[in-house]
């Protein structure tokens, strides 16, 4: 039996806004060349279009399309009837169980397989009542990547965005005659930071199972970290940017923050700040709420205060 364990999304920006209220607005500075981070191929890869059906595990109850694999990711779609919660659960061989909620309307869902490649088992689980879970189905996967960074250039369930949509033409209006990767980013970084507000409120009453849509957040101006992060995440994937969405904690706060990858520089984490001398982590969240703040700032740049838990 699968027990659930429901976690709340919820931001450190409502603590740091009620200490920054008062504060002058700064200009954020602009992004600079940064020294190399991680080991790269030559080139980042194109996306290649999604693949249906041809590699399809499944009994009558779920499916596992597995024809995106060296891609990075599955399509997984449950068909056992709408009268039941069901949970999806994604483990790689010695690393990290992954657990989602599927929908149960027999609408197919994107999932990244962000530990690379190795061994996976994917489960689907119906409730049987209060957090108790029956396995519906499962399967296992052996994944071999065209390329690492696939996995963080594709839409998936926690960052889901779609070609056309309002959100890819932003990114597109916005970076149209930029070639640089870094420009890109900053161009990009600076239109959320600068655009949107914290939402206190939804803070304040989100539930288990929350997922942002990007395009709604985009036309209110306003979300929770969560938000921030899936719509920059998008944004950036849109232009062939590999962008990680993460989730873990911010001191002892469950919290959400971006790690960008950049051709010549490496993995970015947390996304960065450069003030003319030294490059400091930043996060788009407090970045916004607090509009620059010194206090922000310092928090944000020390790497001690933020704990990876799991990547899309």
């Amino acid at each position: 039996m699968y027990k659930q364990k429901a976690k709340l999304i919820v931001c450190l920006g409502t603590i740091i806004l009620l200490t920054i209220t008062q504060l002058t607005l700064k200009a954020t500075p602009a992004f600079a060349s940064a020294p190399v981070t991680a080991d790269k191929p030559a080139a980042l890869p194109q996306k290649a279009e999604p693949l249906v059906g041809i590699n399809v595990k499944s009994n009558a109850k779920a499916s596992v399309d597995a024809s995106n694999l060296q891609e990075g990711y599955i399509t997984v779609k449950y068909l056992g009837g709408r009268n039941v919660k069901i949970k999806l659960q994604i483990t790689k061989q010695g690393g990290t169980t992954y657990n989602y909620n599927l929908n149960n309307a027999g609408n197919a869902e994107n999932f990244p397989l962000s530990e690379g490649n190795g061994k996976y088992s994917v489960g689907i689980f119906e409730n049987v009542s209060g957090n108790s879970y029956t396995q519906a189905y499962s399967c296992d996967l052996d994944m071999v990547l065209r390329n690492v960074f696939l996995p963080f250039l594709y839409p998936n369930q926690y960052v889901n965005y779609k070609a056309g949509s309002p959100v890819a033409q932003k990114a597109t209006e916005l970076t149209k005659d930029m070639s640089k990767e870094m420009d890109k980013l900053a161009t990009i970084y600076h239109f959320v930071v600068n655009n949107l507000s914290y939402d206190s409120e939804q803070a304040a009453t989100v539930t288990s199972g929350y997922l942002p849509d990007v395009d709604k957040v985009l036309e209110r101006k306003k979300g929770i970290c969560f938000d921030y992060a899936a719509l920059m995440c998008s944004m950036l994937r849109l232009q062939n940017i590999p962008c990680k969405l993460v989730i873990g904690f911010a001191g002892t706060v469950y919290h959400a923050w971006i790690n960008v990858y950049i051709t010549d520089i490496g993995w970015i984490d947390k996304v960065i700040y450069f003030d003319g001398k030294d490059w400091s982590l930043m996060d788009p969240t407090f970045v916004s709420s607090a509009r620059g703040s010194q206090q922000v700032m310092q928090y944000v740049s020390d790497g001690k205060n933020y704990n990876q838990k799991f990547v899309y």
